[in-house]
């Protein structure tokens, strides 16, 4: 684990189009300083400029997708491609100008925002990292599905599915997290979807951006119509670990423990993050200690005053 907090060496510039409103959108990541955290910064025409924290006190929506602020006023929509990949590649703070109200789909995954990003590279800054680091087990049960964060040494994902559809069926993916594990056997997996959705969804105004490249299509027949198919055999499930971690990645801090879901999603994912900080005693907020001549160790420290459980 990094001791440090880290932002970007320099800015990046990426483009694209909304997969829900279809509107084209540009993104800026701009370098912060630390204790900045992940910030959204509104830099469109004929709105006045605005802020987002990236927390789960700000999440406004679940549908479909994760929704920072407001949903009919201020707010960014479809955040959780990019919140996984700062997680996954380490990066603490950064500031994200944006000119629209949606993230760019990009190819439905994170991959393009990891390319990015490892294409400027990572600063490390003087400040100590905080990490989140589970005490004991926190669960949340939703009809059939459920979610839990549980005590360990690292940061851990276990995610299973269970679709009836049979391009899809039961699946699963675990891992513990590293940059290098989160390049090659996360960020590359897609979002997906049913044809037989997409006129209720256009009706919607949802998923007017989706197409064949962007998003892995379920045909009416229960095939992936894709022409190129599936990226891992297990892509389904390994593209619900992305959107598990874009969405705990709102925590605001990297925790140490392990989460599992069982037919999980965005509205669960913010629901289980939001139970484990409604109980105090399941958590405590640490940083590592180093002293000469001794191993290092995870001291408890004083939580960050924008904490979201402070909110």
């Amino acid at each position: 684990m990094n001791d440090y907090q880290t932002t970007l060496k320099s800015d990046v510039l990426l483009s694209g189009f909304g997969v829900h409103s279809g509107k084209p959108v540009c993104v800026h990541f701009l370098p912060a300083a630390a204790d900045t955290g992940v910030v959204f910064h509104y830099a469109g025409p004929g709105k006045p400029q605005q802020d987002l924290r990236a927390l789960v006190s700000e999440v406004g929506s679940t549908d479909l997708s994760t929704v920072l602020g407001d949903p009919a006023g201020h707010h960014v929509a479809t955040v959780e491609h990019v919140m996984g990949a700062l997680l996954g590649l380490g990066v603490d703070n950064v500031v994200i100008e944006i000119d629209g109200n949606e993230m760019p789909i990009l190819d439905g995954s994170a991959a393009l925002f990891v390319e990015a990003i490892d294409r400027v590279g990572l600063e490390t800054l003087t400040a100590k990292r905080r990490y989140i680091r589970i005490l004991k087990p926190v669960r949340i049960d939703s009809g059939a599905s459920w979610a839990e964060f549980r005590p360990y040494v690292g940061t851990r994902f276990e995610v299973e599915i269970d679709f009836e559809n049979p391009a899809i069926g039961r699946q699963s993916f675990a891992a513990d997290i590293t940059a290098d594990t989160f390049r090659k056997e996360i960020a590359r997996a897609r979002t997906f979807g049913f044809m037989k959705d997409v006129e209720r969804l256009w009706a919607a105004g949802f998923a007017l951006g989706s197409s064949l490249e962007n998003s892995v299509v379920i045909g009416e027949d229960g095939q992936v119509i894709n022409m190129e198919g599936l990226r891992y055999a297990n892509e389904f499930a390994r593209h619900k670990t992305l959107d598990a971690m874009g969405d705990l990645a709102l925590a605001g801090s990297r925790f140490i423990g392990c989460f599992r879901s069982y037919r999980g999603g965005h509205k669960l994912n913010a629901a289980a993050l939001r139970r484990l900080f409604s109980d105090r005693s399941a958590f405590q907020v640490v940083e590592t200690r180093r002293e000469r001549g001794r191993s290092s160790e995870m001291i408890a420290v004083n939580a960050p005053a924008n904490a979201p459980w402070a909110l």
